[in-house]
């Protein structure tokens, strides 16, 4: 009972904390920590709901039907070979939204998100050629890459931010663990290569 409710839990933090939600929390900071909370609220929360359609609630409905028609389980998609369409799927929906940015004239303290977030979306495809990498730790190391840019940048104190954002990583990456996902090389090397992605890029 007690081994199925650990694995139950590790279960819902991996759906909580999937990796599609990197740009949503980038803009949520930006809306709540920078001069941009002094937007009209009708247009951030139109940017909040954009951002959501086309990262989050279109990929994970496109990679859903997908892994439907395959007839695999959520844990026989995440074999190595089998994550090469889901990732080009989220890349596609992710450059959409970006050039709807730029077409739009997005600020670009938002629209680098999007790059920032297409990045590490490209880097882990990348590696996932040779190397299973965990896409959950690289997005949740790009959240704390970019709070440590973006808070060099407007000069505020990131520091119980960041204690929290490392917390939630290590919690996400034992649940990847735990759910026989990735092994600790794959949630470590997903971890550095998020942080360090975003905040090059930001």
């Amino acid at each position: 009972m007690k081994e199925k409710n650990i694995i139950f839990t590790a279960r819902v933090m991996s759906l909580i904390f999937t990796p599609f939600y990197l740009p949503l929390v980038g803009f949520l900071a930006l809306f709540i920590f920078s001069y941009m909370r002094e937007l009209p609220f009708s247009y951030k929360l139109f940017m909040i709901l954009f951002v959501y359609l086309f990262t989050v609630l279109i990929p994970s409905m496109l990679i859903h039907l997908y892994r439907r028609y395959q007839g695999w389980t959520p844990m026989q998609l995440g074999r190595k070979e089998r994550r090469i369409v889901p990732y080009i799927i989220s890349i596609i929906c992710y450059v959409f939204c970006f050039f709807w940015m730029v077409y739009h004239n997005v600020p670009r303290f938002l629209s680098i998100i999007l790059v920032a977030a297409l990045t590490i979306q490209m880097v882990c495809a990348f590696v996932n050629i040779w190397w299973k990498i965990s896409t959950h730790s690289a997005a949740i190391g790009g959240v704390a890459g970019a709070l440590l840019a973006f808070a060099e940048i407007f000069t505020f104190n990131p520091t119980w931010w960041l204690c929290l954002v490392l917390l939630v990583s290590g919690m996400v990456g034992t649940s990847r663990m735990i759910l026989k996902q990735h092994s600790l090389s794959q949630v470590l090397i997903g971890f550095i290569l998020g942080f360090v992605s975003a905040y090059i890029i930001i």
